[in-house]
């Protein structure tokens, strides 16, 4: 079994609307098993929806159509589709009645185009919409099937975990299980990694190994298929180790959604290591990021944003001789400041940034010179020189997160001493 997704709609071919449709129902046909080796996105054209029919019904099984089942007169999805097929559209009472008492809760008057949302095939299955109108309807003729599908992402992606998952399993139960986790990594870059793992990616057979190529971080997606979940997840966690062993030093985790920042603060709050920090560069970005973690203020003390030397010798506390010997943009100027922070706010760890953001230099040091320091109440304060080669932006994202690395890997170090 392999299906197609079709996105129709021009607001996708003209980039005004991301097609996040296609991602997510990529990602539910991974989780059941169904392969997907083709995603059209297609105009509201009649002619242009029926050429894309035809081919994918030369390739694919099970095609799933996303938009084009509104009131509007470009909404022509169900109706192309039916007149392709040769089958009939009818009213779909229930779905009906859920469309009027809709705009009778909302107060506003329901015009008659709006009960073609309520359509579906006469021979076919129907999919509710709790939170919308348009309804969703599948039908299978000549051993292909066909799944009709609202737009709106909330709408399809609650119709699709209730009703449509729930009817695929069934349906397809005889599918191989396909299990995929992603790898994430830090500090180093795609080309490296792969070069490191090159033997076990040209020998991979199942699972699979993808590298991809992410802002500022590569990540791993490691892809197994087999007639069970147990053994689909003993495969990947066997990859998974033969992985780490060659480049565990720059997996900070696990997952689509996690980013290093929250991987740190959650490493803070188990380790319950309490945190302050110090900004020159990064103007406050590294804890705007921190604070999104949920519960962080158990741990994260506060900071001090001090951009004019002035700033850093009043508020902060750096040594008036330190900023004179050796200038903002140094080492010696990291450290400080740093140091500071820590004692400031009495925390256990305590980092810095100081640097060049750009577009122009800085103390005769050019855009993208950056120093990050990191002060432990038990240890030596490390320092950390880099120079980055982004515009100003790109220069302060990637500080901050060198910085969030330094603590994660700082966390990892205690962990294995104790």
């Amino acid at each position: 079994m392999n299906a197609e997704i079709i996105s129709v709609g021009t607001e996708l071919l003209m980039g005004q609307i991301v097609n996040s449709d296609a991602a997510f129902i990529a990602k539910q046909l991974t989780g059941l098993g169904i392969d997907s080796y083709f995603q059209t996105v297609v105009g509201d054209n009649p002619g242009k929806i029926k050429e894309v029919i035809k081919i994918a019904e030369s390739r694919s099984d099970l095609l799933i159509f996303t938009g084009g089942l509104g009131p509007t007169q470009d909404d022509l999805t169900k109706q192309t589709v039916a007149d392709h097929l040769g089958e009939e559209l009818v009213m779909d009472r229930t779905g009906l009645m859920h469309i009027r008492q809709w705009f009778e809760r909302s107060g506003r008057s329901m015009t008659q185009n709006n009960e073609r949302q309520a359509l579906v095939f006469r021979d076919g299955i129907v999919f509710p919409n709790p939170i919308g109108q348009a309804l969703g309807t599948y039908i299978e003729k000549n051993e292909k099937g066909y799944l009709l599908l609202p737009g709106p992402p909330r709408e399809l992606e609650q119709m699709f975990r209730q009703s449509v998952t729930p009817f695929l399993s069934d349906k397809y139960e005889d599918q191989q299980v396909i299990l995929s986790k992603t790898l994430r990594f830090f500090g180093i870059g795609e080309s490296t990694l792969t070069t490191l793992l090159d033997e076990m990616i040209r020998n991979q057979t199942n699972p699979t190994i993808a590298p991809y190529a992410g802002k500022y971080e590569v990540t791993l997606r490691i892809t197994a298929n087999a007639a069970t979940e147990a053994v689909c997840e003993k495969l990947v966690d066997e990859t998974k180790a033969e992985i780490l062993a060659i480049v565990g030093e720059h997996h900070y985790g696990d997952g689509d959604e996690s980013s290093l920042a929250e991987v740190v603060g959650k490493k803070l709050l188990e380790s319950k290591s309490s945190l302050s920090a110090a900004e020159s560069l990064t103007g406050g970005l590294f804890q705007s990021e921190l604070v999104k973690v949920p519960g962080i203020s158990e741990v994260f003390a506060g900071g001090i944003v001090s951009y004019q030397a002035e700033a850093k010798q009043r508020v902060l506390g750096v040594p008036e001789h330190v900023i004179e010997t050796y200038g903002m943009v140094s080492p010696e100027c990291a450290v400080a400041m740093a140091e500071c922070a820590r004692e400031l706010f009495d925390t256990d760890l305590a980092i810095s940034f100081t640097g060049v953001a750009g577009p122009d230099q800085m103390e005769n040091k050019p855009a993208g010179t950056v120093w990050i320091a990191l002060s432990k109440k038990n240890g030596p304060t490390a320092v950390q020189g880099f120079r980055f080669s982004r515009d100003r932006l790109g220069n302060r994202e990637q500080t901050v997160l060198q910085g969030f690395d330094m603590i994660r890997r700082h966390l990892m170090d205690s962990d294995l001493e104790r």
